[in-house]
Parts: structure tokens; sequence; C-alpha cells
């Protein structure tokens, strides 16, 4: 294989960047560059990284041919799996809840699949989150729905909180954790032993749940 073979490196300059940065996954090759960098210095950096780039590219080519996309899917609030077809057809995805089927693009079947987490979890984690505030009597301000990459939710100030969408790919007893966990920051900003308290009063085998959450790593197709 040769730099001729890679895919074409996606350049980017930001006002921000200091020096020139290479990223590789496995669907493209992106480079970070200052905005007055020279086309020369950018072409010579490449250069200079192809055995890298060759060696990199490789291995992310070996892990998807490893990897397959799942033919099942499990959500918090479902009993059943949800059945997955990949084929050919317009939308990204289609959920069937009748048949408890999704259907897959087989364009960008991995993008779709995340996209499908992502929209189910904005429909039905507030909805979950306001049961919880209410089994709880611990209210809260607004609900949003994002994917952090090192948290699973957060609380501000104003009683505002975030979960993240792949929450939804957790048993529901996970979830709830999360949902506790950020509710009982409405009473205790903070991490005391009142804060514990707290959450403990509310899931009584909190310690088991975190302990799954920080040692099940998420599918591969969502990271």
């Amino acid at each position: 294989m040769t730099l001729n073979e890679l895919p074409e490196i996606k350049i980017v300059r930001h006002a921000r960047a200091k020096c020139l940065r290479l990223r590789v996954d496995s669907t493209q090759i992106r480079l970070t560059a200052p905005v007055l960098c020279s086309k020369r210095k950018i072409q010579n950096f490449i250069d200079q990284a192809e055995e890298w780039l060759l060696k990199t590219w490789q291995q992310q080519t070996q892990n998807i041919q490893q990897e397959t996309l799942p033919t099942e899917l499990k959500l918090f609030n479902v009993d059943q799996p949800l059945q997955i077809v990949y084929q050919t057809q317009k939308q990204s995805f289609i959920f069937d809840e009748v048949k408890n089927q999704l259907l897959i693009s087989d364009r960008q079947p991995q993008q779709y699949l995340k996209a499908f987490v992502i929209t189910y979890a904005k429909q039905h984690l507030p909805l979950y989150l306001e049961e919880v505030s209410q089994e709880s009597s611990l209210s809260f301000g607004k609900c949003t729905i994002r994917q952090p990459k090192t948290r699973w939710g957060s609380c501000s100030a104003k009683h505002d909180i975030m979960l993240n969408s792949g929450l939804v790919l957790f048993p529901e007893h996970v979830t709830r954790y999360v949902c506790v966990h950020e509710l009982a920051h409405t009473r205790h900003f903070d991490h005391s032993p009142h804060f514990w308290a707290e959450v403990h009063k509310h899931d009584e085998n909190f310690q088991q749940h975190r302990k799954i959450l920080k040692t099940t790593p998420m599918p591969y197709w969502w990271l």
C-alpha cells in the first residue's frame, strides 16, 4: 500500500491550531493545520508521516473487518431486543415498533445505527428522567441529551440536567442510577457524604450500578 491508495486526507485549518496534527479513524484521515501554514509544509509533514499513516490505516481497516454490526439491539426500556435488518433503502433507519424491528440503510450502517440510538435517546430519556424525578421528589429544570465522550450526565447550578444518549444501551437499573445521581445534585452540588446518602436513599444498589457503568465498554460502532 502507498499514500496514493489511502483515502483523501481532509485538511482543516483551525485558528487555535499551533502545530500540524493527523488523526486516523475508520472512515477518514484528518489533518488539522494552523491557518497560515503553507501547502508545502503540510505536504512535507504528510510525506514524513507516510509510514505511520499506512500502518495506522491498515490497523483501522483490519479492526473493521474483525467487527460485525449487531443483529439485535437491547434498549433500556424495552423488554425484548430489537431485531436489526440491514438493507437498501432511502431512509437512514426505520423503526417498526409493532414488529419490534429496526431497518438500517446499508449505505453507512454504522453511522445510521448510532443516529437511531441518539434519536431514540432524545425521545425517551427526558421522559424517563421525569419519572425518576417524580418517584424521588427531586425536581430539575431542563433536560438535554448529548454525546460527551467522558461524562454520563451532569447537573448545572440551575438544576438543568444533561444525559448521555448512550445510556439507552445499558440495563434500566444502570440508566436509572445516572438519573438519580444527577437529580441528587439538585440537593447537594458536590460528592459529599450527604450527596451519596441522597443517592442511596433512591438507589440502594447504586455502588453495583456505578461499577457496571464504569466497567462495561461501549460497542465499537458507537465509538
